[in-house]
């Protein structure tokens, strides 16, 4: 089941709307074959395993229960039935409604044997974002900070290339590439016209880049417009939006969506739920990234610390928060840390 689990990693950032999903075919304590979910979120990992061998008599390891309904290709506990799999352990039960134990029922009805909830927590770790897409309709948000020693992201005159070294960046980059979509402020956006891209690392798949942007006062001609046509561009903006604005980011194929009940970080989120998005990778600015905190949308932070000083009159990582007491401050456990070059990273997770 690890095996299974790590293996569904591999389609995290890639998959979207569907969940990541790892399978593992064993038999006489041998691997058969192995599979993962597919870029575009097919085929699924079970049947890209089952081509791969006979699977008569065999067990199957799956990360999520096997779905059960008619999408776009027929239920993989069909496969596995006609495959004669004679067991299928699984690490979750799939919350989506239209499987939701069906899968598991199935399998045994067909006279498999099913066991459940092996590295139930891997596994819903892997998936957090396709999890919190089915059951609260917002993906899973990672907010990056690269930082000052002192909490800084720029200088007074708002330089910022370059605060961490070129690993910690490399670093940076390969997380874009495990996220559905790379998201930032309006501000962020004006300031660096950013071209949020994954760099350097051959791969071929680019997240979606998303700019909140209230009144949609952005350059169409800056680098996101300039090659929305090659790579999607998002853009969440409010009902203040002038027609010509919205006509001019038409114009160079960028798609926009309205927030037309409220501008907030909530309502940004379940909007990008609702295309799809499972997984998103927030690189700021520090008003947007204290929008998602004082909301309780930020799922994982990941701060860079680099070992410079800029000093009070530097621009701050996170924007007011609006804090009286400390105990209403966002909480979060270390998950890791680690040197990155000439920098430090650390990973934490929301306190629930």
């Amino acid at each position: 089941m690890r095996l299974a689990i790590a293996l569904g990693q591999r389609g995290l950032g890639h998959v979207w709307p569907n969940p990541a999903v790892g399978c593992v075919l064993v038999r006489d304590g041998q691997i058969l074959a192995r599979g993962w979910t597919q870029p575009g979120g097919r085929p699924h990992a079970e049947r890209v395993a089952l081509a791969a061998c006979d699977a008569r008599g065999a067990t199957a390891y799956v990360s999520l229960e096997p779905c059960a309904h008619h999408g776009k290709t027929p239920p993989c506990c069909e496969a596995l039935i006609a495959a004669g799999v004679v067991r299928v352990v699984t690490a979750l039960t799939d919350p989506d409604p239209r499987v939701a134990g069906r899968g598991h029922a199935m399998l045994r009805a067909a006279g498999i044997e099913v066991i459940e909830g092996v590295e139930h927590e891997a596994a819903r770790a892997v998936n957090a974002g396709f999890l919190l897409r089915v059951t609260e309709g917002r993906p899973f948000v990672t907010l990056k900070l690269a930082l000052t020693l002192d909490g800084r992201i720029a200088t007074a005159a708002g330089e910022s290339r370059w605060i961490t070294g070129p690993e910690a960046r490399r670093r940076v980059h390969a997380m874009r590439a495990r996220h559905d979509a790379v998201l930032v402020g309006a501000g962020t956006a004006r300031a660096d016209d950013p071209d949020l891209r994954v760099r350097g690392l051959g791969v071929a798949h680019q997240p979606v880049r998303v700019v909140a942007a209230r009144g949609l006062d952005l350059d169409p001609d800056a680098r996101l417009g300039a090659s929305a046509r090659e790579v999607p561009v998002w853009l969440v903006h409010g009902p203040g939006a002038s027609d010509a604005r919205r006509a001019a980011w038409q114009a160079v194929g960028a798609e926009l969506i309205a927030l037309e009940e409220g501008f907030g970080a909530g309502a940004m989120l379940q909007a990008l739920g609702a295309r799809g998005l499972t997984r998103v990778f927030c690189e700021g600015g520090g008003e947007l990234a204290a929008s998602l905190l004082r909301a309780g949308l930020v799922d994982e932070l990941v701060v860079f610390s680099a070992g410079k000083m800029i000093g009070a009159e530097g621009r701050a990582g996170v924007g007011a928060l609006g804090l009286e007491v400390l105990v209403h401050a966002p909480r979060f456990d270390l998950v890791d840390v680690r040197a990155v070059g000439a920098d430090v990273m650390q990973r934490w997770r929301r306190v629930i």
